[in-house]
C-alpha cells in the first residue's frame, strides 16, 4: 500500500523506523522484534539506508521485503542520493520494484569527508525527480522543524522544502525535535508557502545522553532547559533516566495529537520496549 493512500484513510498516522542490522546473520534474528512492532499495529515502518556498499543496502531491502510479506505492513525504504549514480540508483529502484516495494524515503545523505560525492544529485530534490520519473513510487520527503543545518535561513529551508514536495512529495518526515513549539511554528511556515502535504512529527524518546547529544550534533535541534535537566538529573541512572525520557516524549506526543497532528513516526532505535511503552500510553487517544 502507498503511504500517500494510507494518509488518505486516516490520521493521525502512527509509524515507526528500524535500522538494518549490520551482520547478515542479525537479519535472521530481527523478527523477534518485528514480532512485537507488528502487534503494535503501526501503518507503516521505515527502513533506515546505510552508508555505501551493496551489502548494507541489500539488506536494508531484504528487512523491508521481510516486513511487508511476513507481517504484513507497509514499508517504506530509505534511499540516499549523494553518494550514488544515476545507474547505481537505477539499479536500487529496480530491485525496490521486484521486491513489490512502492515506498521511498527520498534523502540527500549525509556528507562523508572520506567519501567524495558522485556529483549527480545535490540535493534531495533531485532525488525526488528522478524517482517520480523512473518508477510508480509514493516518494516521502524529510523535513527540519528547526531548519536544515546547511540552510541559509529558515525561509530558505522551507523554500527549498516547498520545491521538494513540487518535485513530488507526498508525505514528510520531520526531523527529531524536543520542544512542540518549534514544530507548530514550522507548521506554520510551510503552511503559508503552501506546502499542504502531510506532515509527520518525528519523536526520539530520550534513553541514552549520549546517543541523544551524538543526534542533536548531527541535525542541530535545540534542547529546551526542561529536557537537559532531565539529562543531567539522570544520566546515571538507566532506569530512572528511560522512565523520565518516557514521560517527556508522551507529554510531546500527547500535546501533538492534541494539536491535530497528521502523525507520529517514532525513531525507535530499535528498541521495542520504546514503541510499546509509547503505544500502550497512547493507545486510547488516537
Amino acid at each position: 500500500m502507498k503511504v500517500e493512500s494510507i494518509f488518505r484513510e486516516k490520521r493521525p498516522v502512527i509509524s515507526f523506523e528500524i535500522f538494518p542490522p549490520k551482520r547478515d546473520t542479525e537479519l535472521k534474528n530481527i523478527d523477534g522484534t518485528l514480532e512485537i512492532l507488528s502487534r503494535l499495529n503501526p501503518d507503516f515502518i521505515s527502513v533506515t539506508f546505510g552508508a555505501g556498499g551493496s551489502a548494507t543496502n541489500n539488506k536494508t531491502i531484504a528487512l523491508a521485503k521481510k516486513i511487508k510479506d511476513q507481517y504484513g505492513i507497509t514499508p517504506i525504504v530509505h534511499l540516499t542520493c549523494l553518494n550514488y549514480s544515476k545507474s547505481e540508483i537505477d539499479e536500487i529502484l529496480s530491485e525496490l520494484n521486484q521486491n513489490g516495494i512502492e515506498n521511498v524515503l527520498a534523502l540527500r545523505g549525509d556528507r562523508n569527508p572520506d567519501i567524495e560525492p558522485k556529483k549527480e544529485f545535490h540535493y534531495a530534490t533531485d532525488l525526488v525527480k528522478y524517482i517520480k520519473a523512473h518508477g510508480n513510487f509514493d516518494v516521502s520527503g524529510a523535513c527540519y522543524p528547526e531548519g536544515h543545518l546547511e540552510a541559509e535561513n529558515m525561509v530558505a529551508d522551507i523554500h527549498h522544502l516547498r520545491e521538494k514536495v513540487d518535485a513530488g512529495a507526498s508525505h514528510l518526515i520531520s526531523q527529531l525535535f524536543f520542544d512542540n513549539n518549534m514544530f507548530y511554528s514550522f507548521q506554520e511556515k510551510a503552511k503559508l508557502a503552501g506546502i499542504n502535504v502531510p506532515i509527520e512529527a518525528g519523536i526520539m524518546p530520550v534513553i541514552n545522553k549520549a546517543q541523544i547529544e551524538r543526534m542533536v550534533n548531527l541535525c542541530g535541534a535545540s534542547l529546551p532547559e526542561k529536557f537537559r535537566r532531565i539529562m543531567d538529573k539522570y544520566e546515571n541512572d538507566k532506569e530512572a533516566l528511560f522512565d523520565a525520557g518516557m514521560a517527556y516524549a508522551v507529554n510531546q506526543i500527547v500535546d501533538l495529537l492534541a494539536h491535530d497532528v497528521d502523525g507520529i513516526h517514532i525513531y525507535t532505535m530499535n528498541n521495542t520496549r520504546v514503541a510499546e511503552e509509547i503505544c500502550k500510553r497512547i493507545e486510547h487517544l488516537i
